[in-house]
C-alpha cells in the first residue's frame, strides 16, 4: 500500500440511520479521488450496508473493510441498566479475515436478537467466544478507555485497553485517537499514547466520519435534528463539529503529525483486512423427499399426477403438453432449482389443505406449466400464450421468482409452518428502508427548520406525485416550485438541505412480503435483527443482497381481497353450499359493465381514480380486455393508452411496424404491451430462441 496514503477505519454511512450520511457511491468516489487503497465502514450497531458497500467498493477497486461500531455492555449484554449512558461503551470492530467475517455476523446478530437494551450489546464474554480474527480499535469518546480518562480513573482506562489487549491479541487491539479540535480529545489524546506504550499496543489515527465533505455540515445537522425530533435553532440538543468529514491522506497526517505510527498503522490494518464474501452460490436448502426417492424423481411423480389431475384424458394423447413439461422439468433440474419448486408447492399445499386461500398466480411464474400442474398457480400457460423462458431462463440461471398471494388474515399460519418446517434459526422475513424521499424530505427538514406545517406542506404540494421522482426534476417540472427556490430564502435554504438529504436511508422496517430461507442457522450466512416491535427475527441485508448471497428469497404476499372473497363466500355458502367460484362464467356482460360504468372500489388492481378513469374509457367486453387494462395502467406502457384505446375503438387504423407482428399483436390492436410480446418479436423477426429474447426483455426493462 502507498506510504503516503490513509486508510479511514470508522466510518458512518447512511445506515447508521439518520446519524451518518455518507452514499456508498459517492464515498468510493472520493477514495478513489484521494488515492486511498481501502476504506472501512463501522455503522453503528449493525451492518445493514455491508454487502452495497462491499459490491460498491470492489467495483470501484477499493479493498473494502467490513466493520461495525459495536455496543460492548459493561457487564453481561443482557443485564439491563438504568439509562441509556450506563447501557454500553462504543467500540470499534473490524474484520481481518473470512472467520473474521463470520464472527462479526455472529457478534451482532447476538446483539440484536439477546443484548438490545437502548442498543444492540456484545459484552466482552461474547466477544472473546468470537474474537478470531477480529481487530478492535478503542473507539471513540464514548469508548471505555476514553470514558475512564474522562473520569479522571486512568487506572481503569489502563485496565480496560488490557482485557481487550487480552481477549484479541496485542497485534490485533489498537488505541483509537480522535483529533477534532474538542477538549476532551485533547485530555483523552495525552494520556491514550502511554497507555498504548505500557501495554505494548498499536496507535490508529481515525476521523469517525459522518459527512463525505466539510461543506455537507449543515444539513448532516438538520438530519441529526430530523433523527432526534429536535429544532435547529434548539439550543440544548446534540451537535457534530463540522470536523466529522471524510478528510484527505494529507489532512489526516497533518492532523496526526506527532504520531505518525498512528497514520502508518491504518495503512497497516488495511493490509491485513482480506475479506472474501462469495456471490451466486446457492444456500437453499433440501426440501426433504420420501425415503427411497430423489428430489428429481419426486418432482416428476408430482407433475405428471398433476397434469393428469389438470388436462384430464389430454394428458395422455396431448404430445405438445408432455414435450413441454418434459422441457420444462429438464431446464429445473439443469439449473438446480427442484428443491426451490418443491419447497414452493410444499407450503402452497399445507395452505390449500388448511383452506388458506392462495392467489392463482402473478408474474412470471404463471409461465411455467409446472406451476400449473402442481396447483402453484391456476393459470393454464399454454392457453394464455405465457412462455417459460421468462420464468426461468436455461441462458442466464438466476433464481426464479414466485410470488404467491395469500389471504392476509392468514399467512401468518403459512409463515409459521415454514418456520416449523425448516427451523426456526433458518428463516426469517426481510428487511427494509425507507428513504427520505422527495415529497417526505421537504416536510421534515421545513419541520426542524421551524417552519409551520402549511408552508413545508406547500413546497411539498408543489412536487409532482411520480414515481422516484426527484427535487431537481421537480423544480425543472413546475415552474412554481422553480420560482419559489429561486425567490424566496427560506424554500432556497430548505431545498438546499433537502437536496443533500434526499434519498438517504431513513428507518429500517419488514419488507410486505420477503421471506428469507436457508439451509442452515442464518447467522452462519447473514446478520440478524428484530423488527421495530422486537418481535420476529428479521435479516439486517435487504433483498438485494440476499438474491446476490444465493439464498432463497420467497415473497408471501397478504392480500385482503382473498380475505374479502373468503368471508363473501362464507356467507353464499349459508343460502347456496354447493356455490364455488368455478361456476362463475368469465364472460359475464353485466360484470363487464360495471367496469365501463367505473364502478371500481373493492376490486383488485381496480380502485385508483387513474384506473377508474381509464376502465370507463376502454369499453370492456371480455376477460382479455381486463388484462390489457391492468397490463397498460403501468409506468411505460401508460404512454400507449391513447393509441390503444383509438385502435380499439376503430378511431385509427390498426398498424402494425412489421407484417410479422400481426400474429403477435393482433389481440392487441397493433400495441405491444406484453412482456411475452417482446420475447415473441424478438423470436420472429431476429430469430433468436426464447431464452435470448428473454436477455433482451431484460435489458429493456433494466433488469440485471
Amino acid at each position: 500500500m502507498p506510504r503516503d496514503s490513509f486508510v479511514h477505519l470508522h466510518l458512518h454511512t447512511e445506515y447508521s440511520l439518520l446519524d451518518g450520511a455518507v452514499r456508498m457511491k459517492e464515498l468510493m468516489q472520493k477514495a478513489v479521488e484521494f488515492g486511498m487503497p481501502a476504506v472501512a465502514v463501522t455503522d453503528h450497531g449493525n451492518l445493514y450496508g455491508a454487502i452495497e458497500f462491499y459490491q460498491e467498493a470492489t467495483r470501484a477497486g477499493i479493498k473494502p473493510i467490513i466493520g461495525c461500531e459495536a455496543y460492548v455492555a459493561p457487564h453481561s449484554h443482557k443485564e439491563k441498566a438504568s439509562s441509556l449512558r450506563e447501557a454500553a461503551y462504543h467500540f470499534t470492530l473490524l474484520a481481518q479475515n473470512d472467520n473474521g467475517y463470520r464472527n462479526l455476523v455472529k457478534l451482532i446478530s447476538t446483539a440484536h436478537l439477546d443484548g438490545f437494551h437502548y442498543r444492540p450489546r456484545i459484552d466482552k464474554e461474547l466477544l472473546a467466544q468470537h474474537s478470531a480474527g477480529l481487530i478492535g480499535l478503542s473507539g471513540c469518546l464514548a469508548g471505555e478507555v476514553n470514558s475512564a480518562i474522562q473520569s479522571d480513573n486512568i487506572d481503569k482506562a489502563k485496565q480496560a485497553a488490557a482485557e481487550y489487549r487480552d481477549i484479541l491479541g496485542p497485534e490485533n487491539f489498537f488505541i483509537e485517537l480522535h483529533d477534532h479540535g474538542m477538549d476532551e480529545q485533547r485530555r483523552c489524546n495525552a494520556v491514550l499514547p502511554k497507555i498504548a506504550k505500557d501495554l505494548g499496543l498499536g496507535l490508529a489515527a481515525a476521523n469517525d466520519v459522518h459527512f463525505l465533505r466539510r461543506d455537507d455540515h449543515d444539513a448532516h445537522d438538520v438530519m441529526l435534528c430530523i433523527g432526534t425530533g429536535k429544532m435547529v435553532q434548539d439550543e440544548s440538543r446534540m451537535r457534530y463539529t463540522p470536523e466529522l468529514y471524510f478528510k484527505s491522506p494529507a489532512e489526516m497526517r497533518a492532523l496526526f503529525k506527532d504520531f505518525p505510527e498512528a497514520i502508518a498503522n491504518t495503512l497497516a490494518i488495511g493490509e491485513r483486512c482480506n475479506v472474501s464474501i462469495e456471490f451466486g452460490k446457492s444456500k437453499y436448502p433440501e426440501y426433504p423427499v420420501p425415503e427411497g426417492q430423489t428430489r428429481e424423481g419426486y418432482l416428476r411423480e408430482l407433475c405428471y399426477k398433476g397434469l393428469e389431475e389438470r388436462y384430464g384424458e389430454r394428458a395422455k394423447i396431448d404430445n405438445q403438453l408432455r414435450e413441454r413439461l418434459a422441457y420444462e422439468l429438464g431446464v429445473l433440474e439443469k439449473t438446480g432449482f427442484v428443491s426451490y419448486i418443491l419447497i414452493v408447492w410444499d407450503f402452497i399445499h399445507f395452505a390449500k389443505g388448511r383452506g388458506i386461500p392462495v392467489g392463482p398466480g402473478r408474474g412470471s411464474a404463471a409461465g411455467s406449466l409446472i406451476a400449473y400442474v402442481l396447483g402453484v398457480t391456476d393459470i393454464d400457460p399454454l392457453q394464455y400464450g405465457l412462455l417459460f423462458e421468462r420464468f426461468l431462463n436455461p441462458d442466464r440461471v438466476s433464481p426464479p421468482d414466485i410470488d404467491v398471494d395469500f389471504c392476509e388474515a392468514r399467512r401468518g399460519e403459512v409463515l409459521e409452518y415454514v418456520r416449523q418446517k425448516y427451523g426456526e434459526r433458518r428463516v426469517a422475513q426481510i428487511i427494509t428502508f425507507g428513504k427520505l424521499k422527495a415529497k417526505s424530505v421537504v416536510r421534515d427538514v421545513g419541520r426542524v427548520m421551524g417552519m409551520s406545517y402549511r408552508d413545508a406542506d406547500r413546497i411539498a404540494r408543489m412536487i409532482p406525485n411520480e414515481l422516484n421522482i426527484t427535487l431537481d426534476s421537480a423544480a425543472e417540472k413546475n415552474s412554481e416550485l422553480k420560482r419559489a427556490v429561486a425567490t424566496e430564502p427560506q424554500t432556497k435554504q430548505l431545498f438546499e438541505y433537502a437536496k443533500i438529504l434526499e434519498g438517504l436511508s431513513r428507518n429500517a422496517g419488514v419488507h410486505a412480503a420477503g421471506v428469507v430461507i436457508a439451509d442452515r442457522d442464518l447467522s452462519d450466512y447473514i446478520p440478524l435483527c428484530r423488527d421495530v416491535k422486537g418481535n420476529d427475527v428479521i435479516s439486517q441485508y435487504p433483498m438485494g443482497p440476499l438474491n446476490d448471497l444465493g439464498l432463497l428469497k420467497m415473497d408471501f404476499l397478504g392480500l385482503k381481497t382473498l380475505t374479502v372473497i373468503e368471508d363473501t363466500l362464507a356467507l353464499i355458502h349459508k343460502r347456496e353450499p354447493e356455490f364455488s367460484l368455478k361456476d362463475i362464467p368469465l364472460d359475464d356482460a353485466a360484470s363487464f359493465s360495471l367496469y365501463n360504468r367505473g364502478e371500481t372500489i373493492g376490486l383488485f388492481q381496480m380502485e385508483s381514480g387513474g384506473m377508474t378513469n381509464l376502465s370507463k374509457q376502454f369499453e370492456v367486453k371480455k376477460l382479455d380486455d381486463i388484462i390489457a387494462l391492468i397490463a397498460l395502467y403501468r409506468p411505460g406502457p401508460m404512454e400507449l393508452i391513447p393509441e390503444y384505446v383509438r385502435a380499439k375503438k376503430g378511431v385509427t387504423p390498426i398498424k402494425y411496424l412489421h407484417p410479422l407482428l400481426e400474429e403477435i399483436c393482433a389481440d392487441t390492436y397493433g400495441v405491444m404491451i406484453y412482456q411475452e410480446q417482446v420475447m415473441a418479436a424478438a423470436s420472429k423477426l431476429a430469430g433468436y430462441s426464447l431464452a435470448q429474447a428473454d436477455l433482451l426483455r431484460r435489458a429493456m426493462g433494466k433488469k440485471d
